[in-house]
């Protein structure tokens, strides 16, 4: 995760440096699965209703987590459907889900419900860390746990993400999106080795709220990936060595810095979408 508080610095200079091709055909192949996942919903004939509905939950979340939909934007039930495409009953039925999840607000204005996409707020973001922190926490210590040569494997992986993500922030032209899909490959990571399918399910229905913030953010983040580095090659080493303890806390400081950075952005340049 994206941090901005000074850690102690861990000995990674030994390895080779990761050339650009290698994060150019990483992030290509990100690209192709988003096409090929875009052209399997497209295609074929009308799908069963409740395909519908997970298609048109799945196309309004998206939008919302790249802030397609920005925050505290009104929601209008016909405007979406033309929008996806589809009717009103799926959409009103996926509009039903988002709600409950956190991802769009209700505010009754008299006899009619007024339906927006929830705000980017303070208090909101510190929520949110909180709870994907802990939950990777588990997810990581559990990853300390694992057989010897199976950690050994998750380690290897871990740094791999980790070589991209600092070749990724070489030079001048930084992508910073290009820097978020590394870094959320990196948590997956431990995430799958680690996390049971509670666990998982959990971290799948909160963790794309927080990247609502970090999405919005990111340009400003980026400048502290350094930080972010250090800290995530520390979660590889405790991983990797087997201690489920050092791993639990490497990854809650990685949040931790990574939510006072935030913290400051949003004091500095304000929420979005809170009326």
């Amino acid at each position: 995760m994206f941090s901005g508080t000074r850690v102690v610095r861990t000995h990674t200079s030994d390895r080779a440096p990761i050339p650009a091709s290698a994060v150019e055909e990483w992030t290509h192949r990100m690209n192709a699965k988003r096409k090929r996942s875009r052209r399997a919903s497209a295609d074929g004939a009308k799908p069963p209703r409740g395909d519908r509905v997970a298609r048109a939950y799945t196309q309004l979340r998206e939008l919302i987590i790249w802030g397609k939909l920005a925050p505290g934007s009104r929601i209008i039930e016909t405007d979406v459907a033309e929008r996806l495409g589809v009717s009103r009953t799926p959409v009103r039925s996926a509009l039903q889900r988002l709600v409950q999840e956190g991802y769009i607000v209700v505010a009754e204005n008299g006899q009619q419900a007024r339906l927006s996409v929830a705000p980017l707020t303070l208090d909101d973001a510190r929520e949110l860390f909180a709870i994907v922190s802990e939950v990777e926490a588990l997810a990581g210590r559990w990853a300390a746990e694992l057989p010897a040569e199976r950690r050994a494997e998750v380690a290897r992986d871990l740094r791999s993400h980790n070589a991209l993500m600092k070749e990724a922030t070489r030079g001048e032209e930084r992508d910073p999106h290009q820097v978020f899909d590394i870094d959320q490959a990196f948590h997956r990571c431990f995430l799958t080795a680690g996390g049971g399918p509670r666990l998982r399910a959990l971290h799948h229905a909160v963790k794309p709220q927080s990247e609502r913030y970090v999405r919005l953010y990111v340009s400003a983040l980026i400048d502290q990936i350094h930080e972010s580095v250090e800290q995530h090659e520390a979660i590889a080493s405790a991983i990797e060595q087997g201690r489920p303890q050092e791993a639990k806390e490497a990854v809650l400081r990685n949040w931790h810095h990574a939510g006072e950075r935030l913290s400051q952005l949003i004091t500095k340049l304000g929420e979005r979408g809170a009326w």
